[in-house]
C-alpha cells in the first residue's frame, strides 16, 4: 500500500464527518431500516465518482465555467428548502415510530431519488470532493491511492453511519425522539441552505 493512500482516507473522511443533508437523510433511513443498503452504496459510489474526477483533474472544468457554480448553489439551496420544509412538516404532525410494519416507508426508487439529489444538488460535496480532494491529491505522486484512500473512507463512513443507526432503535421507538429528529434535519437543512444563499 502507497503512503499515499491514508492521508486520502484521513481527508475524505474528515470531509464527510460533519452533519449535513445526505449524512441525516443516511441515518434517517438507517433508523428506519429502510434501503440501507442501496442508499449507503448510492453515496459511497457517488462520491467515489467525484473523488475520481476530481484527481482526474475535473476541478479545472469548474473554474472554466463561472455560470455552473451560481446554478449548483440556487438549485441546492432550493432543494434544500424544500426538503427541510416537508420535515418540519413530519415534525409538526408527529406520531412516526420505528415500527417497520406500518408501511408507510418510500419506495427503492423514490429514496434512491431524494439521496442523489441531496448529494448531486449540493455544491458543496463538489467544492469538497472535487476542487479540494482534487488539489490535494497533485502533492502525492501516487496519486491513484490518494483517491483510493478517500473513497475506502467514503464507503466506511456511509455503511458506519446507515448500519450503525439501528443501535439507537431503542430511542426512536418514540414518536417524540422522531419529532426532534424531524426538527433537527429541516435546521440542518434550512441552514446550508441559508449558507449556500449568502456565499
Amino acid at each position: 500500500m502507497s503512503p499515499a493512500f491514508l492521508p486520502g482516507f484521513a481527508l475524505g473522511f474528515s470531509l464527510i464527518l460533519a452533519i449535513g443533508a445526505q449524512n441525516a437523510f443516511v441515518l434517517r433511513q438507517g433508523l428506519r431500516r429502510e434501503h440501507v443498503f442501496a442508499v449507503c452504496l448510492a453515496c459511497a459510489l457517488s462520491d467515489a465518482i467525484l473523488i475520481a474526477a476530481g484527481v482526474a483533474g475535473f476541478g479545472a472544468l469548474a473554474q472554466a465555467l463561472p455560470w455552473l457554480e451560481p446554478v449548483m448553489r440556487y438549485g441546492g439551496a432550493a432543494f434544500l428548502l424544500w426538503y427541510g420544509a416537508l420535515n418540519l412538516l413530519s415534525a409538526w404532525r408527529g406520531g412516526e415510530t420505528l415500527q417497520a410494519e406500518d408501511g408507510r416507508g418510500r419506495g427503492l426508487w423514490r429514496t434512491l431519488g431524494v439521496v442523489l439529489a441531496l448529494t448531486w444538488l449540493n455544491p458543496h460535496v463538489y467544492l469538497d470532493t472535487v476542487v479540494l480532494l482534487g488539489s490535494v491529491s497533485a502533492q502525492y505522486d501516487d496519486r491513484l491511492w490518494f483517491a483510493l484512500g478517500a473513497i475506502c473512507a467514503s464507503f466506511v463512513f456511509f455503511f458506519t453511519l446507515g448500519y450503525g443507526a439501528r443501535l439507537l432503535a431503542p430511542l426512536f421507538a418514540r414518536p417524540r425522539a422522531w419529532q426532534v429528529l424531524d426538527l433537527l434535519i429541516a435546521l440542518v437543512m434550512w441552514a446550508i441552505a441559508a449558507r449556500l444563499l449568502v456565499m
